[in-house]
């Protein structure tokens, strides 16, 4: 739902809570239903006996009920006994839960899940309000407007019609964050939040392209397809896929997108359901913008679903090098099911498979709590800092193309492991960032010197353009005034972030977000790992099969 685990280049990204109830970013597919059943006598039964003990209650119970209320209620509590990702969406929450992936909308821009009575913010969106002024994934928000929503049962449509809103309104959120023992209020002005799906091609340099994908939306593919067309007419043979924290989407705009990349007639991903009816096997068939010359994906713990077909398809194949952290682990595929009074069943009708014959599904029988408390416990137990503390069985081993092995379980494990980087995010930088202080600040500095900002050329600006100590004093005068309290020692370690934070925004107020990303960038571990492994992408995919560190051979 939305009103994207996305890792924002100034944020610490604390433990996500994906899952439940998240049908609109991990929707995969879409079929006819045709009503069918293994045991039509038993089906028969159960569906008389609900529909009698509902037409008792609503006759003959002693006070007044809302049975549809009721009749919702009940089916919730059955689909939580399937799967995490089978959902039911009440006929007045079917508008928001399409216009993530279908349509712009007005609102502060986040993705959210409600988790006991808590509601959790999965992920600002890229570009967002909620981004702006620092909100994170993990945070919990506990009052809108001074009003409790916390413990209160609130609902998806309770928490979409407080946080939505015309554009240019405001609303005032109290959210509690991990390790932080005060609450923290933000004031975020709703804007509109786009659909657009790839926020950003450019050139890194003469020949490294870089493209970010976000989601797998409507228009996605045909988004990703002009800016690789675009990049390669600028002289591209290299490519950074970045799907980091890009939640998925419709599995056919991620088949596509890994058509562009795959030559001839190999596997992308297959699905398996309950006998042969959802049963597929999809395979390249088109004549790609890009089958020759090294590419790296980037991913992490936020990529799941369509990312990870994308991702497992480029890695079986031999075709990408995949660099960052364990994925997600989402490999079960829902059908929307339209019902009678404009509701809608997204029911789990296969899983999905990598060309190996991996299933990356994460496990779940250990129940929707366990679950969804999956990515704070790899954050617990060290899993984004230390590889090692990922644990593979042997029996779930297996082999690429080209013979590399490959692990299932759950999630797509990088080639190259990289480490979360936190030593310049400290308490204070998040305190700049909950004021709104950070953007404001170089939006301000924009528009006092927007004339003479926009005769200079982007590379130029990127080259010489310095954060001042001067311009760092003011900030921190700022923030003073708002009751910050300053922290030298926290100052001084986040220093050189902030100073590339304040000049990536000014850039984006420049130049859009070609502007905003080159200069992220340089504070990203991640994408500056990824520079300097293109030998190794390069080999790979020329038929080189990695066996070690530094080692290949070639079939």
């Amino acid at each position: 739902m939305s009103e994207k685990f996305k890792n924002s280049p100034f944020q610490v990204r604390l433990p996500l809570f994906l899952g439940l109830a998240m049908a609109a970013g991990i929707l995969i597919g879409a079929n006819v239903f045709q009503a069918s059943s293994n045991n039509p006598q038993s089906t028969a039964k159960s569906y008389l006996k609900f529909r009698d003990i509902l037409s008792y209650i609503d006759r003959d119970y002693v006070d007044t009920v809302n049975v549809e209320e009721l009749s919702d209620y009940a089916i919730n509590k059955m689909l939580e006994k399937l799967d995490p990702h089978t959902a039911y969406i009440p006929a007045s929450e079917m508008d928001v839960a399409r216009s993530y992936l279908e349509g712009d909308f007005d609102g502060i821009g986040v993705e959210f899940n409600i988790f006991k009575d808590t509601v959790f913010i999965v992920a600002p969106l890229s570009g967002g309000p909620s981004e702006s002024v620092g909100l994170q994934a993990g945070d919990k928000i506990i009052q809108v407007d001074k009003k409790n929503i916390a413990g209160v049962g609130i609902t998806t449509q309770g928490v979409f019609e407080k946080l939505r809103g015309s554009k240019g309104t405001k609303v005032n959120l109290t959210i509690l964050r991990r390790n932080e023992k005060k609450p923290m209020d933000f004031v975020v002005t709703r804007n509109k939040i786009p659909t657009v799906s790839v926020e950003t091609g450019y050139m890194v340099d003469n020949h490294t392209g870089y493209i970010k994908v976000t989601r797998f939306a409507a228009n996605t593919y045909e988004e990703f397809k002009s800016a690789l067309v675009k990049l390669k007419k600028k002289g591209m043979d290299r490519l950074i896929l970045d799907l980091r924290g890009n939640p998925g989407g419709y599995m056919d705009r991620a088949t596509r997108m890994a058509d562009e990349f795959i030559a001839g007639n190999k596997k992308i991903v297959y699905t398996d359901g309950k006998g042969t009816k959802y049963d597929n096997e999809t395979y390249a068939h088109v004549r790609g913008e890009f089958e020759e010359g090294p590419v790296i994906v980037l991913i992490d713990e936020g990529s799941a679903s369509a990312s990870e077909i994308v991702s497992g398809a480029l890695q079986d194949n031999d075709r990408a090098l995949i660099v960052g952290r364990r994925s997600f682990g989402k490999g079960l595929v829902q059908m929307p099911i339209p019902l009678n009074d404009g509701s809608e069943l997204r029911l789990t009708i296969s899983r999905y498979y990598t060309p190996s014959g991996r299933s990356i599904q994460k496990p779940y029988t250990e129940g929707a709590e366990d679950y969804e408390m999956d990515i704070l416990n790899r954050f617990q137990r060290g899993e984004f800092f230390h590889p090692d503390s990922i644990k593979f069985n042997d029996s779930l081993k297996y082999k690429t193309l080209h013979g590399r092995v490959v692990y299932g379980g759950g999630g797509i494990m990088p080639d190259v492991f990289v480490a979360r980087d936190t030593m310049e995010l400290t308490n204070y930088l998040n305190e700049l960032y909950s004021k709104n202080l950070v953007r404001e600040f170089a939006l301000n500095y924009y528009q006092d010197h927007k004339a003479e900002l926009q005769k200079i050329p982007f590379e130029k600006f990127k080259a010489t353009f310095e954060v001042s100590d001067k311009m760092l004093e003011a900030i921190n005068k700022e923030a003073k005034d708002l009751k910050i309290t300053y922290n030298d020692k926290e100052f001084k370690r986040s220093k050189n972030l902030l100073k590339n934070n304040i000049k990536a925004y000014i850039a984006r107020s420049v130049y859009g977000p070609e502007g905003l990303y080159p200069i992220f960038h340089e504070t990203d571990p991640d994408f500056q790992q990824a520079l300097k492994l293109f030998d190794q992408a390069n080999k790979l995919s020329k038929g080189y099969v990695q066996l070690g560190i530094n080692k290949f051979r070639v079939d």
